[in-house]
C-alpha cells in the first residue's frame, strides 16, 4: 500500500511540476510563446524561443565604468523586473541590465524576472496580479528597494546610461521618473476617490497637461486600467488625454471605447464621430459606430 501512495504521489509531483512550468509561459494570438509571472533568469538564457535575443543583446552590450565604489551600496538591493518578452524595449535592457550587474560582481539572486501579458484580455498583467500597487504601465520597469522600500526605478530604458542611472539610485540620487504625467495620474487615481477627482477637476488635468509629453503616454496607461477592469479610471484617463492632445484622433477613439465598455453608447458614439471629423474613412470608428448605433 505504501508503494502504491508513494508511486501515486510521485506521478502527482510530476503532473503538478509540469503544470507549473506550463503556466510560466503562454502563446498569444500569433501563437508566440511568452514568459509570464516569476521565472528564472535561466528561462531567458537557455530557451530557444527568447535565447537568441537575450544572448545577443547581453554580448554585445559593451558597458563603460569608471569609478564603482558605489556598488556596495547595492549588495542587499532587491531588484523586481518586470517585462514583456514580447517588448522590443524589455528584449534590449533586461539583458543589457544582467551584463551590467554581472560586471559589477553583484550577485544575480538580488535579481526578481516577472513576466506580463500582452493583449486585449490581459495587458501588461501578471498570472496571479504580481503587478498590482506596482504603478507598472510601462515595461520594461526595474524596481530597487531596500528593506521592501523603493528606492528607485528604471522604467522602460535609462534616461542618460544604464550605468549612469544605476549609479544615481545607489548613490541615493535617482534620476527623475519617466512618463511624469502617467505617473502623475495613476497616484491620483490610486488615493483620490473618483468623485473627488472630478470635483477637482480642473486642477488636476491642469497638473496632468504641465507634465505630460505626448498622448501615447496616458494612452498605454489607459489600456492598462481598461484591461484590469478598472474601466472608471480608464474613462477618467482618456478624456483627459483628449484634452491634452485635442487634435490626435485616437485620444477620442480610446475614450469612446471606455464609454462604450461602461454601457454609455450615446456619449461613445460621440467620441468616435470625433473620430471621423479628423478621418472620415477610419475603419475602427465606422465599425464602432455601427455596433453602438445599433444598440439605440
Amino acid at each position: 500500500m505504501k508503494k502504491t501512495l508513494t508511486t501515486l504521489s510521485l506521478c502527482f509531483l510530476f503532473i503538478f511540476n509540469i503544470s507549473a512550468q506550463h503556466e510560466k509561459s503562454y502563446a498569444d494570438k500569433k501563437g508566440n510563446k511568452h514568459l509570464c509571472g516569476s521565472f528564472e533568469l535561466e528561462a531567458l538564457k537557455n530557451d530557444t524561443t527568447y535565447s537568441d535575443w537575450y544572448q545577443k543583446n547581453y554580448t554585445d552590450y559593451k558597458v563603460e565604468l569608471n569609478k564603482t565604489a558605489w556598488k556596495k551600496n547595492l549588495k542587499s538591493t532587491k531588484v523586481d523586473i518586470y517585462l514583456g518578452t514580447w517588448c522590443g524595449d524589455s528584449r534590449t535592457w533586461v539583458p543589457r541590465f544582467v551584463r551590467l550587474w554581472d560586471e559589477l560582481g553583484l550577485d544575480k539572486k538580488q535579481l526578481n524576472f516577472i513576466g506580463l501579458y500582452n493583449g486585449d484580455e490581459k495587458y501588461k498583467q501578471g498570472p496571479n496580479g504580481e503587478e498590482l500597487g506596482k504603478k507598472i504601465h510601462r515595461v520594461p520597469t526595474f524596481i530597487f528597494t531596500e528593506n521592501e522600500v523603493e528606492i528607485g526605478r528604471i522604467v522602460e530604458f535609462p534616461n542618460t546610461s544604464l550605468e549612469t542611472d544605476l549609479a544615481q539610485i545607489a548613490l541615493g540620487y535617482p534620476s527623475a521618473a519617466s512618463y511624469k504625467g502617467a505617473n502623475y495620474l495613476l497616484e491620483v487615481l490610486e488615493n483620490n476617490p473618483i468623485d473627488s477627482i472630478k470635483a477637482n477637476y480642473r486642477y488636476y488635468i491642469n497638473q496632468v497637461y504641465k507634465k505630460v509629453s505626448k498622448s501615447s503616454e496616458l494612452n498605454t496607461l489607459g489600456y492598462v486600467l481598461l484591461r484590469s477592469n478598472r474601466i472608471k479610471e480608464a474613462a477618467l484617463n482618456f478624456q483627459m488625454n483628449t484634452l491634452c492632445f485635442s487634435s490626435n484622433p485616437n485620444t477620442y477613439d480610446s475614450y469612446g471605447e471606455a464609454l462604450a465598455a461602461m454601457g454609455e453608447t450615446e456619449a461613445a458614439i460621440k467620441q468616435y464621430k470625433k473620430v471621423l471629423s479628423f478621418k472620415p474613412e477610419d475603419e475602427n470608428a465606422l465599425a464602432q459606430l455601427k455596433i453602438l448605433e445599433a444598440k439605440e
